[in-house]
């Protein structure tokens, strides 16, 4: 497997790029004669906003991760760092943003073992959730060609809503933390400390809330290139939920580059002209890179700021 890992890695790179490349030849001439208008370029700046809301809000969430893991954190110096480091995940590897966050957290106090759960913990908290939004969204359209990924998506949600059980929660401590003791021959008590107590709901509340903001910041940058009907938007958002989740989880291109945008297209361009699929998605991978860099932008001023003062 060691061996095969970044070949596996290299085959879905080449597969999403040669899907998307396909795609586009095929549709260039409907994509060469799209348009935006005053209205949409500020449709756009909206999706902009609500993208960059969403980082910060998940900003917040990891905060609340880090309390269930009954940390004692300064919310401002962490909101910092999980928006500083969210950018380091388009770097080849796709974990650097983890590492920082986990460095920073133990510069601040906390174990190594409850800073790499806290880490671990946060894309579980997100698939749940796009999970139970691609449930709701698909199920809104009754079909039997649907049955095969209804019943996936709920098995795949009933592992995760059972891996982030507190029993599950705490075996990961307890082992990530006798690692580190018989490293460090360290004394047990910031270990027991550290269990977790309550079912982490309000984290993933709160990553339900990130997704549904991602979501929107889509159904916005859609909005900006054709009108789309009311009972469109369920499966548009299950739609995005479930490429978003890929992108998130296989082990493709930095940041889900190549992932997402393939299995957008693969899931809307049936159900929208392909054209304005390709041009919407191009431009919200746009969103979210400017999203996530001018986050991180002011995430940076603000430490400057206080450094000053």
């Amino acid at each position: 497997m060691a061996y095969l890992k970044p070949h596996i890695r290299w085959f879905i790179v080449g597969a999403t790029l040669f899907f998307l490349l396909q795609t586009l030849i095929r549709h260039w001439q409907e994509v060469t004669t799209i348009q935006i208008s005053v209205a949409g370029w500020a449709i756009l700046a909206g999706a902009l906003c609500v993208t960059f809301l969403a980082h910060v809000w998940s900003s917040f969430v990891w905060t609340w991760i880090l309390r269930e893991l009954n940390q004692q954190v300064n919310n401002h110096h962490f909101i910092r760092v999980y928006l500083k480091t969210n950018i380091a995940k388009y770097l080849p590897g796709n974990v650097w943003h983890y590492y920082g966050r986990i460095t920073a957290a133990k510069d601040a106090g906390v174990s190594t073992s409850v800073a790499t759960l806290s880490v671990l913990l946060e894309p579980l908290l997100m698939a749940a959730s796009a999970l139970i939004i691609v449930l709701l969204g698909v199920s809104l359209e009754v079909g039997d060609r649907h049955l095969p990924l209804i019943l996936l998506s709920i098995l795949g949600l009933a592992s995760v809503l059972i891996a982030i059980h507190p029993w599950f929660l705490n075996t990961a401590i307890r082992f990530l933390g006798k690692l580190k003791l018989k490293k460090n021959h360290n004394n047990t008590t910031d270990l027991h400390s550290s269990m977790v107590v309550n079912y982490p709901l309000k984290p993933l509340i709160g990553e339900l809330g990130f997704v549904l903001l991602r979501g929107t910041g889509f159904l916005l940058t859609l909005l900006a290139f054709t009108s789309l009907q009311l009972e469109q938007l369920p499966l548009i958002m299950g739609a995005f939920s479930l490429a978003w989740l890929l992108g998130l989880i296989v082990p493709g291109a930095p940041g889900g580059l190549g992932v997402f945008e393939a299995t957008a297209i693969a899931l809307l361009e049936h159900r929208l002209s392909p054209g304005i699929v390709i041009s919407a998605i191009a431009f919200y991978r746009l969103v979210s890179i400017l999203a996530e860099t001018s986050a991180a932008g002011f995430a940076w001023l603000d430490e400057r700021r206080l450094d000053f003062n």
